[in-house]
């Protein structure tokens, strides 16, 4: 193969990157990042008009200006082999039949534009479909969130019948921008099965929202080629060769071949503002209760996945830093509060937090849930309340870990990723103290982006399957963070306070009604 590349691309939350790599040898050759022109959009639409409360939208338009400046920075004048997609989920959005987004003919419409995963205003339609039951809700734990397609689809329909009437297809955010960018409406297993509820057999549970069925589509295998990238984007990016674009992937999920999970018994914990944990496994066991949703094949081919996560992570200690600055710039700020934190013993702050700034997925899949911090006195200080969020984000992934390891669900190696994972080293030592089991960390730049790359590389044929894919492009050496066995104590008996909190009945009602 002489002189292809692939190109792996990461929408994430805020911005879009790509990474370019050579398909000869694995190395990364470029790098791009383009943050999105109205970011996120909790106040006001592009045009001004307010948005109501509760909501997080996106412009799909500023997917489109971030994909075009990425490909032809990095991909301008080269042949590229394949191209794949990761997508922050879920993230939906009202479009025409012929691709074009809504929000393009309904600019002051709020409903017409992406619904991002941090929307809040669908959960009570999620509740109202949990109650009503169903066999698709079975490898959801009973229930699905507000985050998901079929609740934002629900909220559109009942509370803007209007956009819903004008609505063609519905379709996730990274579906959408491989069919932008190929001509050809493509969906994934991956988002199909994970954020809309489908299944072999059953296909959507479609009823559960009028006329959704007819604005969905069969889904295609992860790794599957979509299309190629039409004319149109060869000429605004100057990307030559075959340019097979593979079908999107949740953005958690497409890294893991990247950072060596491709086998069961591996638990990869993917830690950015918010935290995902996947776990993969070769046998079809009883759901586990702290899993938010399984499914077979979707994310890998052969084996499946359970997914579970913390709706608040890196954006928790992201927040504090801002609002209580000691310096200008926000990494000082960070590095001065995890030098003053890391002084602090386990329990020296004698503060005890939950979880829940951004609501909670496991075990209770309430957005509505808030934040919280016992144990103030007037002896307390910043850096025991930032300490306490950073306790508190690790007690959570135990308590998911906890949930795993009681159903008996292997997890043989712990793999941590994501920028804030390589970015902030004591984090990772607290996760492997609290955790209690050896944390791994990639030595791999932009793993999110290489993932992608590696779907790429399988749709158009340079890698025959995940495997050889992870080994041929992936990680290939790891850090190893080790719990220490006197601190693992100290943190255990810290672990059933928080326990103690957050599954008081009293205390979830509190932090449910202060919203």
């Amino acid at each position: 193969m002489q002189d292809a590349f692939l190109i792996g691309l990461d929408f994430g939350s805020e911005s879009a990157r790509g990474v370019l790599i050579d398909a000869r040898d694995g190395r990364q050759r470029a790098y791009h990042v383009h943050p999105y022109r109205h970011g996120t959009m909790t106040q006001a639409l592009p045009g001004g008009r307010p948005t109501p409360a509760g909501f997080a939208l996106q412009d799909a338009a500023d997917y489109l200006e971030a994909a075009e400046a990425i490909l032809k920075s990095i991909g301008d004048g080269r042949d590229i082999a394949g191209i794949g997609v990761g997508f922050t989920a879920s993230s939906p959005l009202p479009a025409l039949a012929d691709g074009r987004s809504l929000s393009e003919f309904m600019p002051n419409e709020p409903h017409a534009y992406v619904k991002l995963w941090k929307h809040a205003g669908a959960q009570p339609y999620a509740d109202a479909i949990n109650r009503g039951g169903g066999t698709f809700l079975k490898n959801f734990g009973g229930r699905i969130s507000g985050e998901w397609l079929l609740a934002k689809a629900a909220q559109i329909a009942a509370e803007a019948p209007d956009v819903w009437r004008r609505t063609e297809r519905f379709i996730e955010g990274g579906d959408w921008l491989v069919w932008r960018l190929t001509g050809c409406e493509a969906r994934s297993l991956d988002f199909a099965a994970y954020k809309a509820q489908w299944a072999a057999g059953a296909g959507y549970p479609a009823h559960v929202v009028e006329g959704l069925n007819a604005r969905l589509a069969p889904p295609l295998p992860v790794g599957s080629p979509a299309g190629t990238l039409t004319d149109e984007w060869r000429k605004r990016t100057g990307i030559r060769g075959a340019a097979v674009v593979a079908v999107a992937v949740i953005d958690s999920h497409v890294a893991l071949p990247a950072v060596g999970a491709h086998a069961p018994g591996v638990l990869v914990g993917a830690l950015g503002t918010s935290a995902a944990y996947l776990v993969l496994d070769d046998g079809d066991r009883p759901m586990p209760q702290g899993a938010e949703g399984r499914a077979y094949g979707a994310a890998l081919p052969g084996l499946w996945l359970y997914e579970a996560g913390q709706p608040a992570f890196g954006d928790v200690l992201a927040w504090f830093a801002r609002t209580f600055p000691r310096y200008e710039s926000l990494d000082e700020n960070f590095a001065f509060y995890n030098r003053q934190a890391m002084a602090l013993r386990p329990g020296q702050n004698r503060l005890v937090a939950i979880d829940w700034w951004n609501g909670n997925r496991v075990p209770y899949a309430d957005k509505s849930l808030r934040g919280l911090i016992a144990g103030f006195d007037l002896s307390t200080s910043a850096i025991d309340i930032y300490r306490a969020l950073m306790d508190s984000l690790c007690f959570g992934a135990l308590s998911i870990v906890d949930s795993f390891r009681q159903s008996r669900v292997p997890i043989e190696r712990i793999v941590l990723t994501s920028g804030l994972a390589k970015s902030n080293p004591f984090l990772l030592q607290l996760m492997a103290d609290v955790i209690g089991q050896a944390a791994h960390m990639p030595k791999i730049d932009n793993p999110t982006c290489v993932g992608a790359a590696i779907h790429g590389a399988i749709a158009a044929g340079v890698a025959p399957n995940f495997q050889a894919g992870a080994e041929r492009f992936g990680a290939s050496a790891f850090d190893v963070y080790r719990p220490d066995p006197a601190r693992a104590a100290a943190f255990r008996s810290l672990y059933r306070q928080y326990r103690s909190l957050s599954g008081d009945e009293t205390v979830r009602s509190a932090a449910r009604n202060l919203g």
